[in-house]
């Protein structure tokens, strides 16, 4: 079975099942997360240049960097657990 993989925007994935969190970067902490991420080289930028609107976290201390919005990532990632609908 191949592993479930979230849409972090530009064609850019990352696997559901390793995903801790998606926040919005505006706060302070998220702030000093991403350059943390950054020294410890465990940053992944994935905004193709854009603004960052999302912060996805991961179990392996990963921090991606998402243009798409925090609610439409997180919608992506409600819809991926949800078994298609037999209609």
């Amino acid at each position: 079975m191949s592993p479930k993989l979230l849409n972090v925007g530009f064609g850019n994935m990352v696997v559901s099942s390793r995903v801790v969190a998606i926040v919005t970067p505006s706060s302070a902490p998220m702030k000093r997360l991403k350059e943390g991420a950054k020294e410890a080289s465990k940053l992944i930028d994935a905004t193709q240049g854009r603004r960052t609107r999302s912060i996805v976290i991961t179990d392996s201390d990963h921090i991606v960097l998402s243009a798409v919005q925090a609610e439409t990532v997180t919608q992506r990632f409600i819809s991926e657990d949800k078994p298609p609908s037999k209609g």
